[in-house]
């Protein structure tokens, strides 16, 4: 029976020695840094492993081994962060009034099957609406007519050159008050009445749109 060489023994265990020692190493070294290239402010380009806290705020781009532009990172100016936030409203916006719109047409068409349908629901609105305007101004007649009675007592009292009681005064005070109040309900609901025209207005030009009708 013949052995092997002992060179060759000597050899294996040399070539074992060699591959954990080199398998040591690579576990041992540290792990790749990551490379940032960045412009300062006067222009100059610097890279390096990690970016001064000045700059942190600004546009770079992360570099690979070879030194090859693996990220760019765009920082925004505030001005354009504005402008940016100011786009995504008016798109938010924008898409917010047109599911709106689509919403109010499937109403529109779901609701009335002709013009005269819309025309009836206006008159019915609109009714509601005359009675209080109507009840205001009969308000506004009698409040009218009691304040001209104060004002006639007083200016009797003055032409007399009598002096006009705390009462009447008070009751002068009073009636102007609520007529003020009384025209401010009025303009109100002749406001309202208003937009209920324009809202059936609008209505009936986007029935006959949808439907043709």
């Amino acid at each position: 029976m013949r052995c092997a060489p002992t060179g060759i023994f000597s050899e294996l265990k040399m070539t074992k020695k060699i591959i954990l020692f080199a398998l040591i190493a690579c576990c041992s070294l540290p792990a790749f840094a990551k490379t940032y290239k960045w412009v300062d402010d006067k222009g100059v380009t610097h890279m390096g492993d990690t970016i001064p806290p000045e700059y942190a705020g600004k546009d770079r781009a992360e570099l690979n081994k070879s030194g090859r532009t693996v990220n760019i990172k765009d920082v925004l100016t505030p001005d354009e962060r504005r402008a940016k936030e100011a786009e995504l409203q008016k798109t938010s916006a924008e898409e917010t009034a047109a599911r709106d719109l689509k919403l109010h047409d499937k109403s529109l068409t779901d609701t009335y099957s002709s013009v005269q349908e819309i025309e009836l629901s206006r008159t019915r609105s609109l009714q509601q609406v005359d009675a209080r305007i109507n009840s205001i101004n009969s308000q506004l007649k009698m409040n009218g007519n009691n304040l001209a009675g104060l004002q006639k007592d007083a200016d009797n009292r003055n032409k007399m050159n009598g002096k006009i009681p705390v009462s009447l005064q008070e009751d002068i005070k009073s009636a102007q008050e609520r007529n003020r109040r009384l025209q401010d309900d009025l303009e109100k609901y002749l406001t309202e009445k208003s937009a209920v025209n324009m809202r059936y207005d609008a209505d009936k030009a986007r029935f006959r749109e949808l439907t043709g009708k």
